[in-house]
């Protein structure tokens, strides 16, 4: 028993750092995975990953003007990221470019301005904090804005939640009923920017977005119903984190790609064997109807 917990426990007991990184994870878990979730059932999830670049370029003018200030960084993460996403909805608007496709092209745009802007005023180690994050550093700051954060997303969710679930489940019906569906939509992108500028200063920005998607995506092979996946996305995300601190605690590895690594492995191991949507399963049950 002691060797237990001196592997599980001890960790969090004994120093602050880890608590603090802990208390980060699961306000990262509990905003991000429902965000993660509605990107999923919205069939947005590759938009995920061109907004978590978006809050680059922002986040790089801050640091440009304030050094690692966590107000300026997050202002200019955030600022950048709304940018991105009213240019990209323009374009949607006012040309020929589908959406996905107009979000990748900016996602690209900004990711190459945000590293070259880092790479001329700072160093590499500047650029690959702000790229990749350290969850272990989270300070008494980065905790109280991830977990202010997470209390936003929780209680606009709350208020929002049905018209948000039909508008990403049935938008046709919504239209048809006289629904603006237009303002729910810019409001969940509010929310996932806000969600992404809170995980990339944990994470960074290119492990932001892999803590809000894996475990949604994974969650559907696993629950039925809407409130399910939410359970099973915000679980998932928050043991990742959990195993990936302690990963990072004991093999002494990078704490960011170990949360993001665990996460991955979880959604392998459930591609193989989750019971809904699980290989294994499906070919149980081909073969049973088959007899």
């Amino acid at each position: 028993m002691m060797h237990l917990y001196d592997l599980l426990v001890s960790p969090f007991v004994e120093f602050g750092f880890m608590r603090r990184a802990l208390a980060g994870c699961l306000a990262l878990a509990l905003g991000s995975g429902p965000i993660g979730l509605f990107l999923v059932l919205r069939r947005m999830s590759l938009m995920g990953d061109a907004m978590s670049h978006a809050v680059l370029p922002g986040a790089a003018i801050g640091f440009m003007m304030a050094g690692l200030s966590l107000p300026a960084m997050s202002l200019g993460g955030f600022v950048a990221g709304v940018v991105v996403a009213l240019l990209a909805g323009l374009a949607v608007r006012f040309t020929d470019i589908r959406e996905d496709a107009s979000f990748a092209a900016f996602y690209l745009l900004s990711l190459a301005v945000g590293v070259l802007l880092v790479s001329r005023s700072g160093s590499n180690v500047d650029l690959m904090h702000i790229l990749f994050g350290s969850v272990l550093a989270v300070d008494d700051a980065a905790l109280l804005l991830v977990a202010g954060v997470a209390s936003f997303t929780l209680l606009t969710l709350a208020l929002i939640y049905r018209p948000l679930l039909l508008e990403s489940l049935d938008p046709v019906f919504l239209r048809a009923v006289g629904a603006r569906g237009a303002l729910w939509h810019l409001a969940f992108l509010m929310l996932v920017v806000l969600n992404l500028v809170a995980g990339f200063q944990a994470l960074g920005t290119l492990m932001a977005v892999g803590l809000m998607m894996l475990p949604a995506i994974t969650a559907r092979l696993w629950a039925a119903s809407v409130g399910g996946m939410l359970a099973v996305a915000v679980m998932l995300a928050f043991a990742s984190g959990l195993g990936g601190l302690l990963l990072s605690y004991h093999f002494e590895l990078p704490s960011g790609p170990a949360i993001i690594l665990l996460a991955g492995l979880a959604y392998l191991f459930s591609l193989l064997f989750a019971p809904l949507g699980g290989a294994l399963p499906r070919y149980v049950r081909g073969r049973h109807l088959e007899h």
